[in-house]
């Protein structure tokens, strides 16, 4: 297993703060992901475990393109993966964003 961490600044929070939400589970598509609004100073921090060492410059691409998209502050966001590949990944990311803004900006 390998741990990963990547924090983002330079996003706006979240015009509300909704409950935490979780989507995908880790035996469909390999993959969950755990967004939680909290006080981070401003920042964006995604926590990632994963059973497929090695492959940081492949998260951080993921993850840059994701917040790019979505520049979102004070999320700490928490991936446990088992290999999805990096399509399954953003669109877990994108799917969990919407389920805990209601798909509001």
């Amino acid at each position: 297993m390998e741990s990963l961490t990547f924090e983002y600044q330079g996003g706006r929070p979240l015009a509300s703060a909704p409950p935490a939400t979780l989507v995908g589970v880790v035996s469909s598509g390999n993959l969950e992901v755990l967004v939680e609004p909290t006080d981070l100073g401003g920042a964006c921090r995604i926590e990632v475990l994963t059973a497929a060492v090695g492959f940081g410059a492949i998260w951080q691409a993921v993850l840059d393109d994701f917040f790019d998209r979505h520049r979102i502050a004070d999320v700490r966001i928490s991936i446990n993966d088992v290999g999805a590949t990096p399509a399954v990944v953003s669109l877990r990311l994108d799917q969990a964003l919407e389920a805990l803004t209601g798909g509001q900006p």
